[in-house]
């Protein structure tokens, strides 16, 4: 038989699978083999798309709006995505403007291929989602990092910003509300690296994703800042968090026209438009009752604030309250070194194996993310699960020796 391992491009072999997924995957086979698995790892609301979000959807269907639309998303999505970004953030687009994806992550990575040539650098702050330099390096580019940690609330300044960037610098990608820590920037924070980006003439690739889960505060935009930094500004956004609509792989980008014709042209080749059905459906998630976004974020701040309490009474671990999405993140450093029956734990992937192991406890280890030392919990969970997880946790990590 020939060996096919030989036919793999070096682009898709330099690439490694998500760690979120590989583990989520993981916490499904115990699970399915009859262990108690409690995951803590997905970023994926428990809560079901709300009914009248469903029901324009089959209606779609039931209309016959089953054929293809405009690659770029059908007129009156875009059309409400305009008065959304309106309403909410003062910001003007029109329909040229916008384009409809097959969820976020595809509109990332179509925003990257419109404006990247191979050699750019892409600064990302770390921590970062483990999809960031996955796709810039796809794309033969250059991720650039900037650490941050606890003592920096895991978010990067103005001054760190400047010296990173170079010649060869095309843009910052930018996630508030945070995955993994769950920071958020404030106006402030945003005004001093906004007055960066426009000074060097860089662009800032904004993924905004969890912007409607934030418990301290308002979100702020970055494209929001300035006309000058809102035509910098590729705003990527989508349904999937917010109004719990993950499987139906819809999410936008906003950004100037010459941005978004190229992201348009990509997509007609790639894909085509996005799932029909699944648009109508976002419509009505976007244009009609916002109910379930309000029944979300209380349930998630009820069990941030419970989960928050918990884990930092645990010795060992201390964790910064995050601001917004729904994942806490945090420092185990205090528990480096220490041993259990199954190792000892030298790493955050090492404490998520043999917590996985021991207490069907699922969680991420930083360093998918790029922060050693941290591990990812959700609370996009049940305040049930979060309850008897913290009970398993604190109990095993009281053994630890």
């Amino acid at each position: 038989m020939s060996d096919t391992t030989k036919f793999i491009s070096t682009s898709a072999n330099s690439i490694e699978a998500s760690i979120t997924m590989e583990i989520t995957a993981l916490a499904k086979q115990l699970k399915s083999e009859g262990k108690p698995v409690i995951s803590m790892s997905a970023g994926e609301p428990d809560f079901d798309t709300a009914d009248n979000i469903k029901a324009a959807g089959i209606r779609s269907i039931e209309e016959g709006k089953t054929k293809y639309t405009a690659a770029s998303g059908i007129d009156d999505l875009k059309t409400a995505i305009c008065d959304k970004l309106k309403r909410d953030h003062g910001l003007s687009y029109a329909a040229n403007q916008v384009i409809v994806s097959s969820g976020a992550k595809h509109n990332l990575f179509t925003a990257l291929s419109a404006i990247l040539n191979p050699g750019d650098d892409v600064i990302i702050p770390g921590p970062y989602w483990v999809s960031y330099p996955a796709q810039v390096s796809m794309l033969g580019a250059k991720p650039v990092f900037i650490e941050t940690n606890q003592h920096t609330n895991f978010k990067i300044t103005a001054d760190a910003l400047e010296k990173a960037i170079t010649a060869k610098t095309k843009c910052l990608l930018l996630n508030s509300p945070s995955n993994p820590t769950g920071m958020v920037y404030s106006k402030d924070e945003l005004e001093a690296i906004a007055a960066v980006v426009v000074k060097h003439d860089i662009l800032v690739v904004s993924d905004e994703i969890y912007e409607q889960l934030v418990y301290e505060g308002k979100h702020v935009s970055i494209a929001e800042i300035s006309p000058e930094m809102k035509a910098r500004t590729i705003l990527i956004n989508g349904v999937s968090k917010a109004y719990s609509m993950t499987g139906w792989r819809i999410g936008y980008t906003a950004a100037e026209p010459a941005i978004i014709a190229a992201m348009s042209r990509l997509q007609s080749h790639a894909t085509s438009n996005p799932n029909n059905a699944a648009q109508y459906a976002a419509l009505e998630a976007i244009a009609g009752s916002q109910d379930i976004v309000f029944t979300m974020k209380k349930a998630f701040a009820e069990r941030r604030e419970y989960m928050l309490q918990r884990l930092n009474s645990i010795d060992g671990i201390s964790c910064l309250s995050p601001q917004g999405a729904f994942y806490a993140f945090p420092s185990i450093e205090g528990l480096l070194g220490k041993s259990c029956s199954s190792g000892q734990i030298s790493s955050g992937l090492d404490l998520c194996k043999y917590l996985l192991q021991e207490k069907s406890i699922a969680c991420v280890p930083g360093e998918g993310f790029g922060a050693p030392g941290y591990i990812r919990l959700s609370y996009a969970t049940s305040m049930e699960n979060i309850k008897e997880a913290m009970d398993r946790l604190q109990a095993w990590v009281a053994t630890l020796s």
